[in-house]
């Protein structure tokens, strides 16, 4: 198992960090390539979207968004029985465990596009779609008269208009939209991706070490769940795309992937907003500090080489 060029740009900036370095990537910049790379997935994802028929699309969505509203009613049990936290915080990791990291994503399809390996061009679609479901699985969980609450609205917002959201569907549409007229737009945001990921990564190796004292005050459950629930997602999804969805090599990777990923920028900013009383520093740290490196350093090689050989 070979990991993938970009990947040690995150190695840099975790080993600059602990090294005590003095290095920061400018928030603009990382703000920068965060945006880059969300329109970038999307529009690439748009401009092969409309050789899929409607048939196909729809109920492969809507499994994927049944599948995004099961894994935190997986995950809760385990955090709120074996691990002993509060009802609030386990539904926030919950529901962040339920959810997806772009960033783990693009790194994934990285390392499709190094080697050559096709993969359904819509799954940019899936990537948009599992935000959603998770975050009102979680609130559920926590509490649910919260649907009821003056505080659902400004989470609801913040489901369907967060960044990562709004973005990969605009970009899904315009791409879906420009057709051949989008692929003016590649040199930008097609040769340019995996610069920008690297930079982008470079970045998050850097916050990442930055958690290493509070994954040391939490002690083995929250570094063993932070591993064992992306194995256990990731092979739900490998039993979902092989053999429900009938997804190719690369398609069923990518799932592996999205589902063994966690989310740190989407749902915590809808926790924060109709759960303020959970601390998402957990569920943070866990999918950033943790989740986030083994994905990309271990998981990410793994789930190639497993779907290589079923293939």
């Amino acid at each position: 198992m070979q990991l993938d060029i970009v990947v040690a740009f995150f190695l840099l900036g975790a080993v600059a960090t602990l090294s005590r370095a003095s290095f920061e990537v400018p928030k603009a910049i990382y703000r920068g390539c965060t945006l880059f790379l969300l329109l970038a997935i999307g529009i690439k994802g748009g401009m092969a979207f409309t050789a899929y028929p409607l048939g196909v699309l729809i109920p492969q969505a809507l499994i994927i968004i049944a599948f995004g509203l099961i894994l935190p009613f997986i995950a809760f049990p385990i955090l709120y029985k074996i691990g002993g936290w509060t009802r609030e915080d386990a539904a926030s990791t919950a529901a962040h465990y339920g959810s997806v990291s772009v960033a783990t994503y693009a790194v994934s399809v990285a390392v499709l596009e190094a080697q050559g390996i096709t993969y359904e061009a819509y799954f940019p679609l899936f990537v948009a779609l599992l935000e959603i479901p998770a975050i009102l699985a979680g609130l559920f969980i926590a509490k649910p008269k919260i649907f009821m609450s003056k505080a659902f609205p400004k989470a609801l917002h913040e489901m369907f208009f967060n960044e990562g959201v709004l973005l990969l569907i605009g970009g899904l549409i315009i791409g879906a939209w420009g057709g051949e007229r989008t692929e003016r737009l590649m040199p930008f945001f097609g040769d340019l991706f995996h610069g920008v990921l690297a930079l982008f990564l470079l970045e998050l190796g850097r916050q990442a070490a930055t958690r290493i004292n509070d994954i040391k005050r939490q002690g083995p459950f929250l570094a063993s769940f932070s591993i064992a629930m992306p194995l256990l997602a990731a092979s739900l999804g490998y039993v979902l795309a092989t053999y429900v969805l009938n997804l190719s090599a690369g398609g069923v990777f990518l799932l592996m992937v999205l589902a063994s990923s966690a989310s740190y920028i989407a749902v915590p900013a809808a926790m924060r907003s109709a759960l303020p009383e959970a601390n998402n520093a957990l569920a943070i740290t866990a999918s950033l500090a943790i989740t986030f490196p083994f994905n990309v350093l271990v998981a990410i090689p793994l789930y190639l080489s497993l779907t290589q050989l079923g293939s």
